[in-house]
């Protein structure tokens, strides 16, 4: 589609068509895979202007391939970002954005609650190299006034948060950052450019693990980075090429651009399942508490109601008895999966004291506010009413 055609264009037709033209080269109506580790230059002097950055052009597929342009153009359009960069995994976007804007003597200010790896990093990877890291609430910007300081250069969040679904007010954050001079960094896994563009709510760049929703099948490991273009250079030549090395193939590439096609298609069964599920929990006398925006009881509901457009695939709730009764029901589950991971066709669930956030201590866990008990469901597209009767006799039997 032509780049005039798609400015106006809507969500689904801009994430089939965008930046490709099946008209042009050989004809073929999906874009192909370039498989060329390497590239050639007709002359030396092409080669020097290359790599100088003077001519436009391929040089090794290290630091850009055609396929995976053509992703990060898609991306970058998606979630109304000037440019993105794509990399082997979600934790590979984190690391080689921070390890790029930070230094030693960089403070980085994050809420309490952050998916098990991203937590790992700050405080097994950048706190070893002189990164300040300092965790507080961020649901309440308020927090952030008081903390920010001089030596604050990135404050980043999920929202919803991973696991138990804390919100963040991604304008407020925004703007208490740029005020003080530092950088807000919005991890949107759990919604997707489809129901939330922190971009466009003032965040100045958006993490994501492709390997969930954008993907959606869960046959590969991918994520992406979104912001400014001039930043972006520098990591995809630093961050990437030369520190962590997280580069995408233009076979997964290839399979998230077929993803996106179906994304929100995909994306509004999602969301229906998880309501009706959440639904269901949040009225059956086992259950202490269901976390989901959805549901009117939440405590941010409005805050959901103002920057997403709808509640996501998500959600987390409590059991009213201990652990065990969580374990019961997890072990009592046929049609939803236990597993790690999101965003897939199949309905997955997790206990995150035992899986992804095993790597905190019990106290850590507390203190970032990830009860022993909880259970996180990702709604997969299943017919809904064959997830709800697996929901209600996991139930009985815990």
């Amino acid at each position: 589609m032509a780049a005039k055609q798609a400015q106006r264009a809507g969500f689904s037709t801009r994430a089939i068509h965008h930046a490709y033209d099946p008209y042009a080269g050989t004809g073929d109506l999906n874009p192909p895979i370039h498989v060329s580790s390497t590239y050639t230059f007709p002359t030396v002097e092409d080669g020097a202007a290359r790599f100088a950055g003077e001519q436009a052009g391929y040089v090794y597929s290290r630091v850009g391939n055609p396929t995976t342009v053509l992703l990060e153009q898609r991306i970058a359009d998606l979630e109304g970002g000037e440019a993105a960069l794509v990399t082997a995994s979600g934790m590979g976007a984190t690391t080689s954005l921070l390890w790029t804007l930070l230094k030693p003597g960089d403070e980085i200010i994050a809420d309490k609650t952050l998916y098990g790896c991203t937590f790992g990093f700050f405080h097994h990877g950048l706190a070893r190299f002189g990164v300040k890291i300092t965790h507080i609430d961020l649901t309440t910007p308020a927090n952030l006034a008081a903390a920010i300081g001089p030596a604050t250069r990135v404050v980043f969040c999920e929202t919803p948060a991973n696991p138990n679904m804390r919100l963040a007010d991604i304008a407020a954050i925004a703007a208490i950052a740029r005020r003080h001079g530092a950088l807000s960094v919005v991890d949107n896994t759990y919604c997707t450019p489809y129901l939330q563009r922190p971009i466009e709510l003032g965040a100045d760049y958006v993490v994501h693990s492709a390997t969930k929703y954008l993907g959606g099948h869960g046959d590969l490991i991918a994520g992406a980075i979104v912001g400014p273009k001039a930043s972006l250079d520098e990591v995809r030549f630093q961050g990437i090429k030369d520190m962590t090395g997280a580069v995408l193939s233009s076979q997964d590439a290839f399979l998230i651009l077929r993803g996106l096609k179906t994304l929100a298609l995909r994306m509004d069964r999602h969301c229906d399942n998880a309501q009706a599920i959440a639904e269901l929990l949040a009225n059956h006398a086992k259950v202490a508490v269901c976390h989901y925006p959805g549901l009117p009881g939440f405590p941010q509901h409005e805050l959901a109601r103002r920057q997403m457009t709808r509640p996501g695939g998500m959600l987390a709730f409590e059991l009213k008895d201990d652990i065990e009764a969580g374990r019961r029901f997890m072990n009592a589950l046929g049609l939803i999966t236990r597993a790690v991971s999101l965003g897939d066709a199949e309905s997955l669930a997790q206990h995150p004291a035992s899986m992804t956030h095993s790597n905190f201590t019990p106290e850590e866990r507390a203190s970032y506010l990830i009860s022993d008990g909880l259970v996180r469901i990702s709604a997969g597209l299943e017919d809904t009413e064959d997830l709800l009767a697996d929901v209600e006799q996991a139930l009985r039997a815990a």
